[in-house]
C-alpha cells in the first residue's frame, strides 16, 4: 500500500464530473523509491470526463478513476505531453485496481484522442 492507494477523503464535487483537490495527492513516478514525485496541489479542480463512445466501459463517476483523472488534468496543465500523462493515468488506474482492458481502453483515450 501506499500513501496514494490510502488517500482517502481527498476530494469534493464541484458540479457534475467535476472535483475539487482538497488535500495533496502525491504520485511517485517510475518505481518506489525513485524520490521523484507529482504532487496536485490542493485546490485543483479536475474532472473525470469520458468520450461518449467509452462511456459503456468507464462511467465518469466511478471513483476508482478519480485520482488518475486528478493526476492526468494535473499533468497536463503543467505542460506534459498526452502520451506521457497518459501512462502515468494508467498506472495509477492501475494502483486503484482497475481492470487490464479497461485501463487500456482508458490510457489510449486519453493519450491518442483529445475530445475536450
Amino acid at each position: 500500500m501506499s500513501a496514494y492507494t490510502e488517500l482517502t477523503g481527498w476530494h469534493r464535487p464541484v458540479g457534475g464530473i467535476a472535483f475539487e483537490a482538497i488535500a495533496p495527492v502525491r504520485w511517485e513516478l517510475g518505481v518506489k523509491g525513485s524520490d521523484l514525485w507529482v504532487i496536485v496541489p490542493t485546490g485543483f479542480v479536475f474532472d473525470c470526463s469520458v468520450p461518449r463512445w467509452l462511456c459503456w466501459a468507464a462511467d465518469p463517476l466511478d471513483t476508482r478513476y478519480r485520482k488518475a483523472s486528478c493526476l492526468h488534468d494535473y499533468l497536463l496543465v503543467e505542460g506534459w505531453g498526452r502520451v506521457a500523462a497518459g501512462a502515468v493515468f494508467h498506472d495509477a488506474l492501475q494502483a486503484d485496481g482497475v481492470p487490464p482492458a479497461r485501463r487500456i481502453a482508458m490510457w489510449l483515450a486519453v493519450s491518442l484522442f483529445r475530445y475536450r
